[in-house]
């Protein structure tokens, strides 16, 4: 498969920079009023502040992970559609920083991406053979994240009562796996459902889907302290 063919079907298409080899350095004056700069302070706050992002963080970090801010997340300029990824070949978590201007949507990205890496730390993910394995991951993204919470679906003037959490999560994991794999929405439906209930109740390492803020801390709450029941007996 020739290179273009490659990128376009593993998504790469859509991260520009990654195709660059070394990521391009500007100068001091140019990253303190850039994209750029305010991504990195962003990313900073999400991961010092975020009870999503710190759950994850130490949840890897437990599982032989660790993640360091300046070799596993890459501030970069992505197509318009997208917000971030994850490049399993790399290790590495994207975030789009033309495409992200608020705090609440860089945390949100930083914890859906952080589920992936999650996910290829403990278990043997095939990223790219393997469409089940893909949806599986992007079904947990879009369920554990804070992605379908009331408050951002009402944001997006969805609306729904009877399981909708559920159809917001099939609906973005599908979109996602469409938006990276040349794959028709017939095959991708057909496999999202395949794996979609085993999935959607894969709730580590959070214990329970986190519907807000509070939830996460109540999460984060339960990880840190899970050691000291089995101490106690």
């Amino acid at each position: 498969m020739d290179q273009s063919k490659e990128e376009e079907q593993y998504g790469y298409d859509l991260f520009p920079e990654r195709n660059m080899g070394k990521f391009k350095k500007g100068s001091i004056g140019e990253s303190l009023f850039t994209f750029n700069h305010k991504c990195q302070v962003m990313l900073q706050f999400a991961m010092e502040t975020s009870p999503y992002a710190k759950l994850l963080l130490s949840a890897m970090k437990s599982s032989g992970c660790k993640v360091f801010k300046d070799r596993h997340f890459s501030c970069e300029d992505c197509d318009g559609t997208v917000s971030g990824g994850f490049d399993a070949a790399s290790s590495q978590i994207v975030l789009c920083q033309n495409n992200i201007h608020q705090q609440s949507h860089m945390t949100r990205v930083v914890t859906h991406e952080l589920i992936h890496a999650f996910d290829h730390c403990r278990a043997h993910v095939d990223w790219f053979n393997n469409f089940r394995h893909l949806a599986c991951s992007e079904i947990r993204a879009a369920n554990l994240s804070g992605d379908c919470t009331f408050r951002n679906e009402a944001a997006r003037f969805n609306f729904g009562l009877k399981q909708h959490h559920q159809a917001c999560v099939r609906g973005r994991a599908l979109r996602s796996i469409l938006a990276v794999r040349n794959i028709g929405r017939e095959e991708a439906e057909k496999i999202v459902d395949e794996v979609f209930d085993t999935c959607f109740n894969d709730h580590a390492p959070f214990g329970r889907i986190p519907h807000s803020k509070k939830d996460a801390r109540f999460a984060y709450r339960d990880y840190k302290n899970r050691d000291r029941y089995y101490t106690n007996l």
